[in-house]
């Protein structure tokens, strides 16, 4: 059974920092590339960032330069780093995994980016 576990989430004020963590199971972690998405209330659920097994990680135009996805294997977790944090940052944070026929998803962490 795979699971994703988000955790990170909270309120910041803008320009500051937060660490978002998914953990997952029931899949061999360092075969699969993940990946971060997020859905602001509204909105349609859009990409993020993403991580392969090996190799160059990749961002959405809108957070270049500001957030950093990273894995750490022998905790079966991926992570991402957002700094410089915006308003229009605020969103549910989604972890994902994709396979040839389907796809799993996190149940989301909230950011919330306000003064």
């Amino acid at each position: 059974q795979v699971q994703l576990v988000e955790s990170g989430g909270g309120l910041v004020q803008p320009g500051g920092s937060l660490r978002l963590s998914c953990a997952a199971s029931g899949i061999i972690f360092r075969d699969r590339a993940m990946d971060w998405y997020r859905q602001a209330p509204g909105n349609q659920r859009e990409w993020v960032a993403g991580i392969p097994k090996t190799g160059t990680t990749n961002y959405a135009d809108s957070v270049k330069g500001r957030f950093t996805i990273s894995r750490d294997n022998a905790k079966n977790t991926v992570y991402l780093q957002m700094n410089s944090l915006k308003p229009e940052d605020t969103a549910v944070y989604y972890c994902n995994v994709h396979f040839i026929v389907t796809e799993y998803w996190g149940q989301g962490t909230q950011v919330t980016v306000s003064s």
